[in-house]
């Protein structure tokens, strides 16, 4: 290129400068870095509420991934995702339950879905390539900018604040992005996460897994045949997942050590058909099978990051966290935080008040989500009594109380279920931990009696009081898919709260410890008509009461 002098050297010297830079930087209003299941979900949710989006990842679908059993509190956002159908006709085997050789039975027990969730009593044993597909093809269909083949590098920064990514292209060019927000949904290299140095390890699960995939063998019998098989053993446990095609993902969760060992001695191959070999059903189960993928094998496990959002950024999936996948939680997490994370960013935009204090909403519903599923498999490591070894003694340990905030989460979630409950039904076919059976009998007992309290003849005379802490506030909450300003009842017992409807936040800031019941129930129905609307208002006030007061928000009045 011939350039002039002076001044207009100068200026064709920048219009260059521009017109190069323009080629290497785009911009958009979110940046998503991975295209698996958290990061095509939060990219197809944004589209479609008018963000640009521009999704990279690395590899070009359909690509193998792990992880190939769903759970059923996936269904729903599937289907808001508008994949539901298309993952049906898919021809996925339906996974009903799960069937487990674990605990005090020394045979084979199972747990169903429909125990606990009518509305949908199963999900999908997915080939994770073509599940993985669907999302992100869908996700570019919704209108998000999808370029496969683009790794990202690193987050680009401004202080503490991140502005947007590089990466390299396709064509092996460096490229940058300049965006308001930057989601991490890199699973786990993490590249924001590490970046700010966010992850921390969890000690108590130092397990690595080794998997591998197999066509033919045997399933299980008659209803349970598509469940998930999990085998506990002397040294860890298995999983048996049947897919389509007569095909099967098996893998074998050991202690990290001993599994380094065993590869170091055995190879990889060897140390899993060591482990396989271990076993009494799973080893049964893929006799006469032919494996049709080598085993590989997955050492970064559990652990969580010191902070899941902040200025310009979020962290969704794997990216913010990994629990031992005893009870399949990985797509459940990745997409339920990819549905929350869509709707923070979009009600920051829409609301600025609500862009500091969702952050913290968004984080603590992640965390409380991953907390309930590292309580329980922490508990139910603990809980199998029934095989003798350094893995189970170890793990036994983790039934001492570690996170006392994230226990007693745990406790009042557990608690009040019927005995054929999720939770409560794998927990008791172990041997609970005495101190958390104690923990959630005492919570039981301490709602019924409060309860109680509101119940009988005389419940209309009782005069309530809001017991210690408790108040309405105003705080974001995120529910029906979005971020939103809603009343939320407080108390030192539940510091978290929980979001209240108009009535509910009403008859709270009514209780001040002289009306009585029957008073409280007149003030609020007040003009409700025709008499048998107004009776059954004055009705639900009482039962109203009565819930507050289980879970501790109210009491009685002192005499």
């Amino acid at each position: 290129m011939t350039l002039g002098g002076g001044r207009e050297n100068h200026r064709r010297l920048n219009a260059y400068k521009f017109s190069r830079r323009e080629k290497t930087i785009d911009r958009a209003d979110t940046a998503v870095i991975g295209g698996g299941p958290g990061g095509a979900a939060v990219a197809a949710s944004l589209a479609r509420r008018g963000h640009r989006v521009v999704l990279l990842e690395r590899e070009r679908f359909p690509r193998e991934h792990v992880g190939e059993s769903l759970l059923p509190a996936s269904m729903p956002v599937l289907r808001a995702l508008g994949v539901l159908e298309r993952v049906e006709r898919e021809g996925f085997p339906k996974k009903w339950g799960a069937t487990m050789l674990w605990g005090r039975r020394r045979e084979p027990w199972s747990w169903r879905f429909s125990e606990t969730n009518r509305t949908y009593p199963h999900a999908y044993q997915v080939w994770r390539p073509t599940f993985d597909a669907i999302l992100l093809d869908n996700a570019r269909e919704s209108g998000a900018d999808v370029r496969e083949g683009c790794a990202a590098n690193a987050p680009l920064m401004d202080g503490g604040r991140v502005l947007g990514v590089s990466y390299r292209d396709s064509d092996g060019r460096e490229r940058r992005i300049e965006a308001e927000w930057v989601v991490d949904a890199s699973g786990q290299a993490s590249v924001v996460g590490r970046e700010l140095g966010l992850r921390r390890w969890d000690a108590s699960f130092r397990n690595m897994a080794l998997y591998a995939y197999f066509e033919g063998g045997t399933r299980l019998p008659g209803e349970d045949s598509t469940n998930i098989f999990i085998e506990s053993y002397e040294h860890g446990w298995t999983w048996h997942i049947p897919l389509r095609n007569a095909a099967a993902g098996v893998g074998a969760v050991v202690d990290s050590e001993r599994g380094r060992r065993d590869i170091a001695e055995l190879g990889v191959e060897g140390c899993y058909e060591r482990h396989i070999a271990a076993t009494s059903l799973t080893r049964y189960m893929l006799a006469g099978a032919r494996m049709i993928r080598a085993p590989r094998v997955v050492k970064d496990w559990s652990y969580t990051s010191e902070r899941m959002a902040g200025d310009g950024w979020l962290l969704v999936g794997d990216a913010a966290c990994f629990v031992d996948p005893l009870f399949s939680s990985g797509v459940h997490l990745a997409l339920m935080s990819a549905m929350m994370a869509a709707a923070y960013i979009d009600a920051a935009k829409r609301d600025v008040s609500l862009k500091s204090a969702a952050a913290g909403v968004y984080e603590r519903l992640y965390r409380a989500e991953y907390g309930h599923f590292r309580e329980l498999a922490r508990l139910f490591y603990a809980s199998n009594r029934a095989v003798e070894s350094y893995f189970w003694e170890a793990r036994r340990l983790l039934g001492e109380p570690e996170d006392a905030d994230a226990r007693a989460a745990f406790v009042r979630a557990v608690a009040g279920q019927s005995p054929r409950g999720y939770e409560r039904a794998v927990l008791d076919s172990g041997q609970m931990p005495d101190e958390t059976r104690a923990a959630i009998d005492g919570v039981e007992s301490t709602r019924r009696a409060r309860a109680a309290a509101f119940a009988g003849a005389d419940v209309l005379t009782a005069v309530p009081a809001l017991a210690a802490g408790a108040r309405i506030e105003r705080r974001p909450i995120f529910a029906d898919g979005e971020f939103q300003w809603s009343a939320v009842l407080t108390s030192d017992e539940r510091p978290e709260g929980a979001p209240v409807s108009r009535m509910v936040a009403a008859l709270a800031a009514s209780v001040d410890g002289k009306a009585t019941v029957a008073e409280l129930a007149e003030r609020l129905t007040r003009g409700i008509e025709p008499a048998d609307a107004r009776a059954s208002a004055a009705r639900a006030v009482v039962e109203t009461l009565r819930i507050l007061a289980a879970d501790g928000a109210v009491k009685l009045a002192e005499k």
